[in-house]
């Protein structure tokens, strides 16, 4: 099994900081927000799709997939009462030229093999779909 470790701490009433390893990163945990920073929901997103990425990195030279980039744009809905993510969906771009057949194989394995993305998908609602980057 892999464990992982985090620390967060408040910087002061405008924002929190997180670390792990040799990296940090800076929570918005304002009440009124601030525009430098994610904020836990933006957070949860992000991790989706690095999750997604990271997949895609992982997968791409077994399946000998050839690919320039990939981009993932998500939408979450959070309700109020009681306070959580209701659904989110995505669009997972990928600049390549492999099929379209190929490129749904790789959508299968990054839904199939992703630890935050089936953590995310158990908890919520979690559709999206791939798609080829177009100029």
């Amino acid at each position: 099994m892999l464990e992982y470790n985090v620390v967060a701490r408040r910087l002061d009433q405008h924002g929190s900081e997180a670390r792990t390893k040799a990296a940090a990163v800076i929570l918005d945990t304002d009440v009124n927000g601030r525009p430098d920073a994610f904020n836990p929901a933006e957070l949860f997103l992000a991790s989706i799709a690095a999750c997604m990425i990271k997949g895609i990195e992982r997968v791409a030279p077994v399946l000998h997939f050839d690919l320039r980039g990939v981009e993932v744009k998500l939408h979450g809905v959070r309700q109020d009462s009681p306070p959580k993510i209701l659904s989110v969906d995505y669009e997972l771009i990928v600049d390549t030229d492999e099929t379209d057949q190929r490129l749904e194989l790789l959508h299968k394995n990054v839904q199939k093999y992703g630890t935050i993305y089936n953590t995310a998908a158990a908890a919520t609602s979690l559709t999206g779909r791939i798609s080829r980057r177009v100029e």
